[in-house]
Parts: structure tokens; sequence; C-alpha cells
């Protein structure tokens, strides 16, 4: 009599157990990994170049000081010292120079714009630290109308700012009169004298030197 029942040695249940089973998610890991050593190689290589190319820099630097060192060896360091306190004494010089009033020019305006029937008896010469320059006159006319005149002049010139004539008083040789005014310091600069002179304007030849048409001295 056959029987339907199979028979086996092996347990049903050690069979399924040595059934080999499939690994999950076996990929993704084994990327990751593959990414970490390609990041760690590229790091690995990245450090490498930035240290060879700081040696290279260090050696080019080393070269170029060294360049530099027998290019001032070629030159003389005595003369180079000796051109440099030149350089230092002549911007000096400057500065001083700059700064240098001239008073000397004051008296070539006062020549040259001085009426002849103006006359004056003294001249005091005051410079201030933010005031500028006065100027204190004493003097004589032969007439009001010269004073007047006078007055324009300096006043039209610019060098001599705020003319102001004062105790005007009729005298047996003509008219006295006290005189102040102010003088802007860069109108007496040292440098006005050594650099070319603008012509004056010209004036009417019918009129006297200094004088304007018009007025009556």
């Amino acid at each position: 009599m056959e029987s339907n029942i199979k028979s086996s040695f092996i347990p049903r249940d050690t069979a399924e157990t040595l059934r080999p089973r499939r690994k999950r998610g076996g990929g993704v890991a084994d990327l990751a990994v593959l990414f970490s050593i390609v990041l760690v190689v590229a790091s690995v290589a990245l450090g490498v170049s930035v240290f060879l190319y700081v040696k290279f820099l260090q050696s080019s630097l080393s070269s170029k000081q060294e360049q530099l060192k027998r290019a001032q060896a070629s030159f003389e360091p005595a003369l180079i010292g000796e051109l440099n306190r030149l350089d230092d004494r002549m911007r000096t010089a400057e500065d001083l120079l700059a700064q240098h009033l001239a008073p000397s020019i004051l008296l070539k305006v006062l020549e040259d714009l001085t009426l002849n029937t103006v006359s004056f008896k003294s001249l005091k010469y005051t410079v201030g630290e933010k005031s500028g320059i006065a100027l204190d006159f004493t003097g004589i006319a032969r007439s009001v109308n010269s004073i007047a005149l006078q007055a324009d002049l300096f006043g039209k010139h610019g060098v001599i700012g705020s003319p102001i004539f004062s105790n005007i008083n009729r005298q047996p040789e003509g008219v006295a009169f006290e005189l102040t005014a102010v003088v802007n310091p860069k109108d007496l600069k040292y440098q006005t004298l050594i650099q070319p002179e603008t012509p004056p304007p010209t004036q009417d030849q019918s009129s006297a030197p200094g004088q304007i048409p018009g007025f009556t001295q």
C-alpha cells in the first residue's frame, strides 16, 4: 500500500533556516562608504597640494630676498645715506620757505600805491595768530580828496585790506590822518618774490600816476 506522505530526513524548520536570505539596503551603504573614501582621499590630496604650494612660496620668497640683498649690496650704502639726508634737508627748506613772510613786499606795495600828495610818518606792523597782520599808520596829505583817493587805491589793490582813515585834522602843512588796515599773510609769502610777476593794470594816460579820473587833489 502506497502512502501519500513524503518523508524527508531534513526537518522542515532546518531547511527553511538554511535558505539564503536577501540582504536589504546593501547598495546605499556601499555608496556611502565609497563616497567617504573618495572624500578622504581628496582631502589628503588637497592638503598635500597646499603644503607643497606653501613650500614653493617660501622658497620663492627666500630667492627674491637674496636677489634684493645682492642688488642692495651693488650700491654704495654711504652714498644712499647721504642722498637721503640731503633730501630731508631740501624738504625742510621747502617747508620753511613756504611759511616765510617777506615784509619787503608790503613796502613795495606802499611804494607803488602811495600818492605823491600823501606821506606816511610812522608804521606799526603787528602779526596776529588768527587776525592776520595789522597795520597802523600816521601821515599827512595835501587835501581831503587825496585821502579819499588813497583809500580807493588801497581798496582796489587787495593786499592792503579794510583801510580806515580816522582823526583827520587840518594842519598848516596839510591834512593829518591815522590809517588802520589789515594784510593777509598769504599775500606776503616769500614765494611770491621768486614767482613770475604779472604786469600791473594799465591806467588812464590822462591821469597822473596813481590818480583816478574824476578826483582832484
